[in-house]
């Protein structure tokens, strides 16, 4: 396996190569297979339609880091489409722990867990036509970022694709229909960039393709209002510990220009964490390289409040 970091790709999910990925085993409606024989059906509704819901989680020390939160996100969405899990919380705890005993996975993992309408009787999109009940998929990944992210940062383009109004497809939906982002993330690669910066139906800006945005202006620290993004758990934490150490910090709408004179600016994500920006549109972000002394401090809070949640 070779990661990302040897081919021309920077993304914010850079992680650090680990030969132990080779051999994972993924869980699968309550059964483990090998990396290389999972498989779902073809008549799958997620596979045919992009009909599913998913959600992504780090296993620190033994923990998944702000479990409550990251099911709450998902139950909710699941719930919103009609999507009946199978599962009761615990019941998703105990299937974590499960696929992580397996594979023997304590700490630095990521996953992601995935949920779908299940397989259609039909190659149609009524979701009547999904009849046996969801399918339910576990893949986690021995998993750290990779050390250069936070020397280089992420230089980012705006894009033309947008962040839609919540009753086109709500981005509060983790859903399994990427298409939106995977399309912005083109235009961010076709004009040099390693991700794009996405802007809500009005013009401000507004999120990335993969992670919420966070710029730093004269101390103060600004995203956008909320109303266009995926509710991250990590960005809700970020504005969380600047509210309890002192730092001000704003959801407001706000333009480009205000962006590309910004004295910092971080992404940030369950992967990820904090990761700094490099650039904007080729115009470089503050006078520093790699992250600058706002994140820094959040990247220190926010470790810290990792290892509190997270002791054994």
């Amino acid at each position: 396996m070779t990661s990302n970091t040897e081919h021309n790709t920077h993304t914010t999910h850079d992680a650090e190569e680990d030969l132990r990925n080779q051999d994972i085993k993924i869980y699968i409606n309550g059964k483990l297979h090998s990396r290389d024989q999972a498989k779902v059906s073809v008549y799958d509704s997620a596979f045919m339609l992009g009909d599913g819901m998913w959600e992504g989680l780090r296993l620190y020390n033994g923990t998944w880091a702000f479990f409550d939160e990251h099911m709450d996100r998902l139950f909710d969405s699941c719930k919103a489409v009609d999507l009946d899990i199978g599962l009761n919380r615990e019941e998703v705890l105990e299937a974590l722990r499960y696929t992580a005993d397996a594979n023997a996975m304590t700490t630095d993992v990521h996953c992601r867990m995935m949920i779908t309408r299940g397989v259609k009787v039909k190659p149609f999109q009524h979701p009547s036509l999904s009849r046996s009940g969801p399918t339910i998929v576990i893949i986690m990944e021995h998993s750290k970022p990779a050390s250069n992210l936070q020397s280089k940062g992420i230089r980012l383009a705006t894009v033309p694709q947008v962040r839609g109004l919540p009753m086109a497809q709500d981005a509060k939906y983790n859903s399994h229909s990427k298409l939106n982002c995977v399309i912005a993330c083109l235009q961010a690669e076709q004009a040099g960039a390693d991700e794009a910066l996405m802007l809500d139906p009005h013009g401000f800006v507004n999120t990335t393709n993969a992670c919420n945005f966070f710029i730093v202006r004269k101390g103060e620290v600004w995203t956008s209002t909320g109303d266009y993004c995926m509710n991250g758990v990590t960005r809700q934490k970020v504005i969380n510990l600047c509210r309890e150490n002192n730092i001000p910090v704003f959801e407001k709408n706000y333009s480009l220009v205000e962006a590309y004179g910004a004295d910092e600016a971080f992404l940030s994500g369950t992967f990820g964490a904090q990761t700094p920006v490099a650039e904007i549109d080729s115009k470089p972000i503050g006078s520093h390289t790699g992250a600058g002394p706002i994140t820094q401090q959040l990247q220190t809070l926010y470790k810290a409040l990792i290892a509190e949640h997270t002791q054994t």
